[in-house]
Order: structure tokens, then sequence, then C-alpha cells
């Protein structure tokens, strides 16, 4: 499986928007560098539909914007 994930910083409340075919070892990398939590991700089988994804997000306010809309209550 292949993961679109989005991380939010504890201390800075900054969101993070990331792709990874192992999601556990990834999140581990992250906590290495910080306090991050998980928030939110989405699983595809497909490596280029989560890679599509990923990139829509980092690259298109509007994908992003329905997004945080869309998982508003656990963003916070």
């Amino acid at each position: 499986m292949h993961y679109v994930y989005v991380l939010k910083n504890k201390s800075t409340q900054d969101l993070y928007y990331g792709y990874s075919s192992n999601l556990k070892r990834r999140m581990a990398e992250h906590q290495a560098k910080g306090s991050w939590e998980l928030k939110y991700y989405e699983a595809y089988r497909s490596e280029t539909d989560a890679r599509d994804r990923e990139r829509k997000l980092k690259h298109y306010a509007q994908a992003l914007t329905a997004l945080k809309q869309r998982i508003k209550r656990s963003l916070s």
C-alpha cells in the first residue's frame, strides 16, 4: 500500500503533507525530528495515484482547502 498523510506539529501547529509506502517507518522518522501527530491518511494500491494526490495537496490550493474543510474536526 501507498499512503498520503497529514501530520500536525504539536508545538508549532504546522501541518505537513507527505507520501510513503511505509507509514509506520515514516512516522518514526518524523517523530525523531520533532513532535508530530498523525491527523489523517489515505491509502492507495497504486503508487502513481498516491504520488499524484500528494502533489495536488502540495501544489494546488483548492485541493488542500477542500481536504482541510473535510477533516477540520480532525485537525483541531
